[in-house]
């Protein structure tokens, strides 16, 4: 019977085979064991100050900020994280805790692209054996990382069932996973599926929070009036949301992939038309029809393009603690524009869909209100989409 542990509030849970009960248990007692390891915690955290570049910067964008005509407006850097987003402060995290373990292969999914450089870049720096599952239609989308993934000695394996999107690479990742824990770790990107999951890729990510709190002290001498990040499964929101939950005088907006329109199967936005449903381990808010079956579901971000939303957003979504809302295509765009002609800065389109929130709902903050938003990553991966789109094309 799962643990009251591995719910937040009624959402979470593990949702299993039986196949996957002993592995997970396996791994549930690995990651309790770890989080109380000063060992453990010190080679974290070497790795990710003299390897991958923490703690990242808090940037200021004042010509970002005039031309939303918006109050002070703060990047948190993740972009400069080795590997290019927050997915190696999970990656790492995950395949220490797999060697940890006595496992010698790693298996993940990967949307965009970055959780699989991430997790094969940490197989490389460990000397693990790695194969990441990927969409045949993320793949086209996003063939720069791709080639990263291969350069750095992993097996990018084809998914062509379904949507051949981030969904049915993490079916295929499940399916190798419950044929080969014996030797391999489920290296999951994002907090969602089932306990721990949601919580262990939580505890990696605040590493982002944390030390946004610390430069905002250090920085203006408060703490920000608003943190703003995109979600799609959800690990960077969670990362910079988590040391702020108990501060409630910071506002916390959460910001879902709005596509095309409102229209089912046209967006990624769960919590503007989903309902709670079960899907890849876990209880949680999810686009499906009225007889229970997943819906299609349309970004222009590959990783954001995902039915399913992590078991705590679902929970602070309906304690109104985080303020979820959604943009449209369209409007990512302009965003992810906006940040390079002004600032310098090219973000990820998933990033981008908080820099559009942003755009809409700066002019009627306090000109003296201090916001950071989470840069999850930097934009190279998505120049040749929105080239071959045509979406560049008057940049």
């Amino acid at each position: 019977m799962t643990q009251p542990s591995s719910y937040y509030g009624k959402f979470g849970g593990q949702f299993l085979p039986e196949l996957l009960i002993a592995p997970i248990q396996e791994l549930t007692d690995a990651f309790e064991a770890i989080k109380r390891d000063p060992a453990f915690k010190q080679v974290l955290h070497e790795h990710l100050t003299t390897y991958a570049g923490r703690p990242t910067p808090l940037t200021e964008i004042k010509r970002f900020a005039a031309a939303v005509h918006g109050p002070r407006l703060f990047l948190k850097r993740e972009d400069l994280l080795h590997t290019g987003a927050h997915k190696f402060n999970n990656a790492i995290g995950q395949c220490l805790l797999a060697k940890h373990l006595g496992k010698t292969r790693i298996i993940a999914e990967t949307g965009a692209g970055q959780h699989g450089v991430a997790t094969a870049t940490a197989c490389a720096l460990l000397g693990l054996e790695c194969v990441i599952y990927m969409g045949a239609v993320d793949m086209k989308r996003q063939g720069p990382n791709v080639a990263r993934m291969r350069l750095l000695g992993a097996e990018v394996a084809s998914v062509t069932l379904g949507s051949q999107t981030l969904k049915d690479a993490v079916n295929e990742a499940l399916r190798d996973w419950a044929a080969h824990f014996a030797t391999s770790h489920y290296c999951l990107g994002s907090a969602l599926g089932p306990h721990p999951y949601p919580q262990m890729v939580g505890y990696f990510q605040e590493v982002i929070g944390r030390e946004t709190k610390v430069q905002c002290l250090e920085r203006f001498g408060q703490l920000p009036n608003s943190v703003i990040a995109c979600v799609g499964g959800g690990s960077n929101a969670i990362g910079i949301f988590a040391p702020f939950l108990a501060e409630e005088k910071v506002a916390l907006y959460g910001v879902e992939a709005g596509g095309k329109g409102p229209h089912t199967g046209e967006h990624a936005a769960r919590f503007l038309s989903g309902s709670p449903g079960v899907l890849h381990g876990c209880y949680s808010y999810l686009l499906q029809d009225s007889f229970g079956q997943v819906a299609d579901t349309h970004s222009i971000s590959a990783g954001l393009d995902y039915p399913m939303v992590g078991p705590q957003h679902a929970q602070l979504f309906e304690s109104d603690r985080v303020h979820y809302s959604s943009v449209q295509d369209d409007a990512v765009i302009a965003a992810f524009k906006l940040l390079a002609k002004t600032e310098g800065i090219i973000p990820a389109l998933e990033s981008s869909h908080a820099l559009a929130f942003v755009c809409a709902e700066a002019h009627a903050w306090p000109r003296d209100y201090n916001v950071v938003i989470n840069l999850s990553g930097r934009g190279d991966k998505d120049l040749p989409q929105l080239f071959e789109k045509k979406l560049l094309d008057d940049a």
